[in-house]
């Protein structure tokens, strides 16, 4: 699963290089208005508002339409906390999540990959830095999440985190 897919190009990038069986793509295309987001690629960056994101959406439809005919995509319009409660828990391999980079959404995120993930899978993501228009929420979220849950690190590089459900 992918969480945040915005225009499907890091999707593209997993289909070609890991070859899931079936890769979960995941995002609401909503555009955000608050001050907060003057600086997201799903807020401030998006010049015709919601109808931009309505356009991405069907964008990214658009270019895994073979794949999704295919049964290799499946595109959920949604919010991650939404979407992963359709599927059981221990139910995916891997996870990376790139959605809301707020600390309490990733928080979220984070803890609800770690039930949806099967023991000795991967709760992976972008953007482990300090600073950026989310203040570093990802970073901070990923820490705590190392603390508080059965998970080895990895990988922490690059503003990239790979964490293993080992509990």
């Amino acid at each position: 699963m992918e969480i945040g897919v915005h225009t499907g190009a890091f999707s593209s990038r997993i289909l070609r290089i890991v070859q899931p069986q079936v890769l979960h793509c995941v995002d609401p295309w909503k555009y955000e208005d608050s001050d907060i987001y003057k600086a997201a690629c799903y807020g401030g960056q998006v010049t015709d508002g919601q109808a931009g994101m309505d356009k991405r959406y069907l964008a990214v439809c658009a270019r895994f339409d073979h794949a999704i005919r295919a049964g290799q995509v499946e595109i959920h319009r949604g919010y991650s906390r939404d979407v992963l409660a359709e599927f059981p828990d221990d139910f995916f391999d891997w996870v990376y999540i790139d959605g809301n980079h707020l600390y309490e959404y990733v928080r979220k995120d984070l803890a609800l990959c770690f039930k949806k993930v099967k023991l000795g899978g991967y709760i992976t993501g972008d953007d482990y830095t300090d600073g950026g228009w989310w203040q570093g929420g990802v970073k901070k979220a990923v820490d705590e999440c190392i603390q508080a849950r059965a998970v080895a690190v990895v990988l922490l590089r690059n503003g990239q985190f790979v964490l293993r459900k080992t509990g």
